[in-house]
């Protein structure tokens, strides 16, 4: 459905989209992961015609993005960090502006507004101005927005910046549920415990993509020996375990610390020279990776 070719986007001279190639096939959801400023934003306003971009080729559905954006438009929708939506408007005036902008003749707007009102849990406040939504109603307006033409193409930019817990989850059964209708989705998030929602993800920093597979696969090539470590006194036992022989990294994850070693580490010989040190509580003991784990790795490695 999406296909970028070495696509390059330089501002002066540095490049925020450096040399990147993906796909993504129709009905699956690809996220984007990576830190502020990694070129995720860029990427996407890239596919869906806002920049212009130095190198490389980007087609949705077969059709180019530079010589055929109209076509391509109709195609997709996109949602960025922070989607601007007249606040004055009640929220059933602002989807028939949407419904105005793309032609979708008066007779059809509300078999299309109607299940996704009544999916994203909207059609008793559509007659309240958005001034009054919460966030997590802004945020099912604008996509039941975005999807009012029918895209076969969803990019969303970090839609679950600031959003609690319970709302993230609610809205990743949305995606889901979309997913379900053969629409395509590509979700950029710097929050690493997202990527085990996708089907595929590409971890991107400086511009160019580290890694891309399955969460599962990607996780599964962890090649280091990783360990969990804790003590009461958590940050001596940071400095401490850095020092150890055969540690290759050591970094904060949670309540515990992520121990990166070499295959010749020894738990218990660690443990004794910690408790040399005069930390004699200190536990290590094995830990199962995971995308951040990855992510961390890659990050050093870059």
């Amino acid at each position: 459905m999406l296909d970028i070719q070495h696509l390059t986007k330089t501002y002066g001279e540095k490049k925020a989209v450096d040399d990147l190639t993906l796909h993504i096939a129709p009905g699956e959801i690809y996220g984007f992961i990576g830190h502020n400023g990694a070129g995720k934003t860029t990427t996407l306003k890239s596919v869906v015609g806002i920049l212009q971009f130095d190198q490389g080729e980007i087609t949705i559905g077969g059709k180019s993005i530079k010589t055929d954006p109209l076509a391509c438009k109709r195609l997709l929708a996109y949602i960025p960090d922070n989607p601007d939506l007249y606040e004055f408007m009640k929220g059933i005036d602002y989807l028939n502006f949407i419904a105005d902008v793309f032609g979708i003749p008066a007779a059809e707007r509300w078999a299309r507004i109607e299940p996704y009102a009544d999916a994203f849990e909207l059609t008793g406040d559509l007659g309240q101005p958005i001034s009054a939504y919460s966030h997590g109603m802004k945020q099912k307006l604008a996509l039941s927005c975005a999807l009012i033409h029918r895209p076969r193409l969803l990019l969303l930019d970090e839609p679950t910046t600031g959003v609690d817990a319970v709302s993230r989850s609610e809205f990743w059964d949305m995606l889901y549920g979309l997913r379900e209708q053969g629409i395509s989705i590509m979700v950029s998030t710097s929050y690493m415990d997202e990527a085990s929602r996708c089907e595929r993800i590409a971890m991107i920093s400086g511009g160019r993509i580290l890694r891309t597979d399955t969460p599962a696969r990607l996780v599964a090539a962890l090649d280091e020996n990783l360990w969990n470590a804790e003590a009461s006194d958590m940050y001596r036992l940071l400095s401490a375990v850095r020092s150890l022989p055969d540690v290759k990294e050591c970094y904060t994850f949670g309540a515990t610390l992520h121990v990166v070693a070499t295959p010749f580490f020894n738990a218990d010989e660690a443990m004794h020279r910690l408790a040399g040190m005069g930390i004699a509580d200190a536990k290590i003991y094995p830990a199962q990776g995971n995308i951040e784990d990855l992510f961390i790795k890659l990050m050093g490695n870059d």
